[in-house]
């Protein structure tokens, strides 16, 4: 039995839609949306608009941003030399609230996973190899401790150990299964001055 109209049920069923959003949850966002002023329902459906229609890839490390080059790569006082491989921007943004790491950041967007049919050729490999024939002396694998994790670590690592390049993983203060988002600043940073080369 349908409570609401067809409206509030169509928005309810948006809402739960995204990510970590339950029923309940989106039946509380639609009424606190429906009861707000109208000026600021526009201004969030703007900025939602705004943000998918500006908002894609850095032309280098490929997180996202709405300029050509991202912040962080555009900054001149970092370590250009060294670079971070993590599997998505939520990952980057764990480790930049550390406040430490001085070096740059490839994005790779996934994790091989067969299972998934998610191959090397799926996520950010290509452009990770290219971004290599510059003046890079370290890269840190910074995936998840997942199977998927460690799988595109391996991969990663035995494709970049014949160029010389020294290439670590983050320590295992990361606990297994555990999603680097998800993570306290103090873990990643020990995870982080703990790496060791693989």
């Amino acid at each position: 039995m349908d409570l609401y109209s067809g409206k509030i049920n169509k928005l309810i069923e948006e809402l739960s839609a995204l990510p970590g959003i339950g029923a309940k949850s989106a039946g509380r966002l639609a009424f606190y949306l429906i009861n707000e002023p109208e000026e600021h329902v526009k201004r969030l459906t703007t900025a939602i608009l705004d943000a998918k229609a500006n908002i894609h890839y850095c032309s280098e490390c490929f997180t996202l941003t709405d300029d050509e080059i991202c912040p962080i790569c555009r900054n001149t006082g970092r370590d250009h030399s060294v670079i971070m491989v993590v599997e998505n921007t939520r990952d980057l943004a764990a480790y930049e609230k550390t406040g430490r790491f001085e070096g740059v950041y490839h994005v790779l967007h996934g994790a091989i996973s067969p299972m998934l049919g998610i191959g090397p050729n799926d996520i950010k490999l290509k452009e990770l190899m290219k971004r290599l024939a510059g003046d890079v002396k370290e890269v840190i694998i910074a995936t998840n401790s997942s199977l998927e994790g460690e799988t595109t670590a391996m991969y990663i690592s035995k494709l970049i150990k014949p160029t010389g390049i020294k290439v670590t993983r983050i320590a295992s203060g990361v606990p297994v299964g555990g999603d680097l988002e998800n993570i306290d600043e103090v873990t990643l940073l020990r995870a982080l001055e703990g790496r060791t080369e693989i």
